[in-house]
């Protein structure tokens, strides 16, 4: 037990310095394999009204999921359509970094020669961030 307890602080210490240092906690809102966003796509909202227009694009069905736009705002990125399953995008980092409010995010895809389901996806990811006024800028990491 004291083992786990002095883990969980070191973490607690490790987010709390990266937050003092420019970085933005990522609280994932919505991720998946299936959006109704057909293109690629990096995206923000800062406020309900365009959160709103984007949740739309994205899945006109559902309502969109609440966030607190006195705190927070969102970053999203479209992977677009793919031909097969295996494909998918994930945001691992978001930082004000030179007068920008820098969103990272990685792609993966399936292996060479690999076997992957034959069935079309647009994987995306949905993120509430810090909020900040600086410019957003998307950074594909390699």
């Amino acid at each position: 037990m004291a083992s786990w307890l002095r883990v969980f602080a070191a973490s607690c210490v490790l987010v709390s310095v990266g937050v003092l240092h420019g970085q933005s906690a990522i609280r994932t809102v919505d991720k998946g394999a299936q959006s109704n966003v057909d293109d690629r796509l990096t995206a923000s909202a800062r406020s309900e009204a365009e959160w709103t227009t984007l949740w739309k694009k994205h899945n006109f069905d559902q309502p969109a999921p609440r966030v607190d736009f006195s705190k927070e705002m969102v970053v999203a990125v479209f992977m677009g359509s793919r031909p097969t399953a295996g494909f998918s995008v994930e945001i691992v980092a978001a930082a004000e970094r030179d007068g920008k409010f820098v969103v990272t995010y990685k792609e993966a895809q399936p292996a060479p020669g690999g076997i992957s389901a034959q069935v079309l996806t647009a994987p995306y990811h949905i993120a509430a961030v810090s909020k900040s006024s600086l410019p957003i800028t998307f950074d594909k990491q390699s």
